[in-house]
């Protein structure tokens, strides 16, 4: 075995990079490009206020987006 000596600095910038790495891969292995689960804005937009993260006009702004994409019309 041999033993490899560096600063304490470059070790933590190697580990997180890797933890950043494994997140990626984490988030890679799911489906991405998996339609969302509903095409009712109203059930999107509730859910959003429900968590009470978001504000009035973040959750205003996603709804007017929501309405223009092809996907969420019926």
């Amino acid at each position: 075995m041999v033993t490899i000596t560096i600063p304490k600095k470059e070790y933590q910038e190697l580990l997180e990079k890797k933890l950043r790495y494994e997140y990626l891969r984490q988030i890679m292995s799911e489906n991405i490009f998996a339609s969302p689960p509903t095409r009712n804005i109203k059930e999107i937009i509730g859910a959003f206020k429900a968590t009470r993260k978001y504000n009035q006009k973040f959750t205003k702004s996603l709804e007017r987006g929501l309405g223009r994409s092809s996907y969420f019309k019926t």
